[in-house]
């Protein structure tokens, strides 16, 4: 099947999604000037949705966007986006600050991430997924992960992990954390698969963020890293604001 084929049919599985929770695509344009990195957030309660993405520097973080919403924050307040001598990384937790930790120290994406398993929000245990975009050499590279639960058995961890020692001109791979809505909510079973790149930001966003179910989608963030001379520029969307 052409990968085109492949991307298209992809496309239609997460815009019939109503719910695959938060979500990482990794890749690169088509002209592979840029690579890309690419991470949204959903929500169904009140809590879950009270958030919007905000820049600082070159790192991402999230914030409550109404402050007299209460609800359990411990969950919901991190930085899904750092980057330390060149090593990108991109979670949907705390674990991006476990991964940094690591890295900084000389060790790797999986030393750290095997220390870490998925949230624990019983009954569904959230997967935990990151990726990272490795430009310390020629030989650039990317990888993602998801820890999560055997059957919403909270007594066991399985964590995957997947490497991929080339970016694929004008495409990237996806991951999420839910297959769809449920109760609990079903975790994401797949293994990450292709989606398309456009050379645009403003396309890629748009993109992305129109496969995403109206209801819960809650913000949205591109960043691009030069190829040339490792400039990072990024967009966000968020919902809130």
């Amino acid at each position: 099947m052409d990968i085109n084929d492949i991307t298209s049919k992809n496309e239609i599985y997460l815009k019939e999604n109503k719910y695959p929770g938060r979500g990482i695509i990794i890749g690169a344009t088509p002209s592979e000037e840029y690579f890309v990195q690419i991470y949204w957030i959903m929500g169904r309660s009140k809590n879950s949705r009270n958030r919007i993405f905000k820049i600082e520097n070159d790192f991402v973080k999230t914030e409550i966007f109404d402050e007299n919403i209460n609800g359990d924050r411990s969950l919901i307040i991190y930085y899904p986006i750092k980057i330390i001598n060149n090593f990108h990384i991109i979670s949907n937790g705390d674990q991006t600050d476990t991964i940094y930790d690591f890295i900084i120290n000389d060790k790797t994406f999986k030393n750290a991430l095997d220390t870490r398993e998925f949230e624990p929000d019983s009954p569904n245990y959230t997967p935990r997924i990151s990726g990272f975009i490795d430009l310390r050499s020629e030989n650039s590279n990317y990888g993602l992960s998801i820890l999560k639960t055997i059957n919403h058995n909270s007594e066991f961890c399985q964590r995957n992990y997947f490497y991929f020692n080339k970016f694929i001109k004008g495409f990237g791979h996806c991951i999420h954390t839910y297959n769809g809505d449920g109760d609990p909510i079903p975790s994401f079973s797949k293994e990450p698969y292709l989606l398309k790149l456009y050379e645009n930001i403003d396309d890629n966003i748009e993109y992305i963020w129109d496969l995403l179910n109206i209801d819960n989608k809650v913000s949205i963030l591109v960043k691009y890293i030069s190829k040339e001379n490792n400039q990072i520029k990024m967009k966000i969307i968020n919902s809130n604001i």
